[in-house]
């Protein structure tokens, strides 16, 4: 069988590794956080800058984590926050290049596989999620959490903003992921072949002066440097001009008094 390709549309430019490093279990994986032991074994598939691997790592300690990511390079990026945080439990965590569409584990490997905002990026989130399975031991669980873009809500909505949403969402389908993937979470996961099944929602919320600032700034950038900005000059979904006009539109929303945006996510946990 041909393994689906993956493309990941954000790409790792610094704009984008500055909000996945804000990350944490907490904030990121809480719905799966009170399932969670000392001792467990836990995949963390898109493993990313490792800020929520870490701290999976120190929950679950002395168990081991297998971070992995769908290059050495990436890889690096996990290994290296490893390696500042420190202590028992990052020496804990063991690193591989891996695609979850064909994970080189053996069956019953893992008693939690955990997935945060990876499958709106894959070719194929079923057959990734029946790998998921197949590595899960069985009682363990699968956990996965994906935003829904075409859900977010922010206030005040200038029309660059919604203009931006729509080239992403076109970017991103054309890499032939699904963006709204927290919407569909609940029906993939059975389609998996999975019974047993707790859907749950979690939002984040950039409110504060500071995080609206954060937030905005982050994308100003974001929408001239990072993949995602030249996949879509490339897709002929946006001009240069576009894009700038848009990020100048993100600048104003992050210095509007009141500004704020809501983030929700979809999130399950399914026992193998």
């Amino acid at each position: 069988m041909t393994t689906p390709a993956n493309t990941y549309t954000h790409g790792h430019h610094e704009s984008v590794l500055r909000s996945h490093r804000w990350r944490t279990a907490e904030n990121s994986a809480a719905y799966l956080l009170p399932a969670l032991r000392p001792g467990m074994t836990l995949l963390d598939i898109g493993a990313g800058p490792g800020t929520i691997t870490v701290d999976l790592a120190e929950r679950v300690a002395p168990g081991q984590v297998t971070a992995v990511e769908i290059s050495e390079s990436v890889l690096e990026l996990a290994r290296a926050e490893a390696a500042r945080r420190g202590g028992t439990a990052a020496g804990g965590i063991v690193f591989a290049v891996a695609d979850v569409h064909s994970l080189q584990f053996d069956d019953d490997s893992f008693d939690v596989v955990h997935a945060h905002q990876v499958l709106q990026h894959v070719a194929d989130p079923v057959l990734a999620l029946r790998e998921m399975r197949r590595v899960c031991r069985p009682g363990g669980l699968v956990a996965a959490r994906d935003g829904s873009y075409s859900d977010f809500v922010w206030t005040p909505r200038p029309p660059e903003l919604d203009e931006w949403l729509d080239v992403y969402l076109r970017t991103a389908r054309a890499n032939g992921g699904e963006p709204d993937a927290g919407r569909h979470l609940a029906q993939w996961v059975r389609d998996a072949g999975f019974t047993e099944v707790t859907a749950t929602n979690d939002d984040w919320v950039y409110a504060s002066e500071a995080d609206r600032r954060w937030w905005g700034q982050m994308w100003a950038e974001r929408i001239l440097r990072s993949d995602m900005a030249s996949q879509a000059l490339a897709g002929g979904f946006a001009s240069q001009a576009d894009l700038e006009r848009i990020s100048r539109a993100w600048s104003a929303w992050a210095a509007t008094p009141g500004a704020s945006i809501t983030i929700p996510n979809g999130e399950i946990l399914a026992v193998a």
